[in-house]
């Protein structure tokens, strides 16, 4: 039997709760998906700040910003990246840095968060760090989805708090719709999905990513759905036996992928996987679509299923330069 993604009993009551009537309210945003939960809701006037990470809808850009982060990743290999971020979490310094300024600035009653990874986004040592700041005064929402059920879920919570209940409630609804199509759809195979969240070390991609190849038509073996990523060996890629390799290192794009998989081919183990050596590795556009619990994710459900199965949704409509295929060597 299909499942839906959101039950709707638990949506009315979610939107009935906790109703807040707050169109004044300040906001600011640790958190691109957020940033774009927001801005869809249609909140944009109230969102004093954001991060540095927060470039969709691209109205978001031109708000100041409140974190940044403390060495620049645009400069730096896939290892190079791994090898600061490990050493500052040895040290116990700081991946993001907090504008004091400008937070004082937006003075916000509300801040928009994350509990997912501190690595991705500002987490709890900057959360606790900014209402510090502030005297203790702003309200803080924590999002940790673990699975696309969640992403919804968050949207129905943002709502609340902002006063944008039926707004937030239409949304899901249509983002519901987009994915019980994906999921309703007949498939003729189920493929094996190997999704690769990093490439130096290799990381499993987790949380929502299982779920979402399962949805799209495909077996995700290696990890499971709401676990977090995690270090992989490339002997456990090539026992797994993947019919179809997808890239989505964080944080990246198409480009900055395929610059970074030069290197990969250095590795006479990786040509060993079958995907590989049948010409079956994909690369998408993660920072879109893949990495941010947001509403976007739905359109990486989207590219997912058109990456697995071609035929099946020849007539789905995906954004252009969000997944490019590998030639094979």
């Amino acid at each position: 039997m299909n499942r839906r993604i959101y039950n709707h009993t638990k949506l009315e009551y979610m939107f009935k709760a906790n109703v807040i009537r707050c169109s004044l309210m300040k906001l600011v945003s640790f958190l691109p998906s957020a940033t774009e939960i927001l801005y869809e809701l249609g909140v944009e006037d109230q969102v004093l700040a954001v991060t540095h990470e927060c470039n969709y809808p691209a109205e978001a850009m031109t708000k100041p910003r409140v974190i940044h982060s403390s060495f620049d990743p645009q400069k730096m290999s896939s290892q190079e990246i791994d090898n600061k971020v490990m050493e500052l979490v040895d040290a116990g310094k700081d991946i993001y840095i907090i504008d004091e300024q400008v937070l004082k600035k937006a003075n916000p009653d509300l801040i928009v968060a994350q509990g997912i990874c501190e690595v991705c986004s500002p987490y709890t040592r900057e959360i606790n760090k900014a209402v510090t700041l502030l005297g203790g005064k702003p309200e803080v929402l924590v999002l940790d989805p673990k699975n696309l059920d969640g992403i919804l879920e968050n949207i129905i919570e943002v709502g609340n708090k902002v006063g944008k209940q039926e707004k937030a409630k239409d949304f899901v609804i249509k983002l519901q719709k987009r994915i019980d199509y994906i999921q309703n759809t007949p498939k003729v195979s189920r493929p094996k999905i190997l999704c690769i969240e990093w490439l130096d070390p290799f990381f499993s991609a987790g949380h929502w990513i299982p779920q979402m190849v399962e949805i799209a038509g495909g077996i995700n073996g290696i990890s499971s759905t709401g676990d977090r990523s995690r270090k992989i060996q490339i002997d456990e890629m090539i026992s797994f036996d993947p019919d179809i390799v997808i890239l989505m290192p964080c944080g990246f794009d198409v480009n900055r992928t395929l610059v970074e998989y030069e290197k990969l081919l250095e590795n006479n183990k990786w040509k060993k996987i079958k995907a590989v050596s049948r010409g079956e590795v994909y690369v998408v556009n993660a920072n879109e679509y893949f990495s941010k619990p947001g509403p976007r994710t739905v359109t990486g459900l989207e590219i997912l299923a058109k990456i697995i199965h071609p035929d099946t949704f020849r007539e789905l409509q995906i954004p252009k330069q969000s997944v490019q295929k590998i030639d094979s060597e």
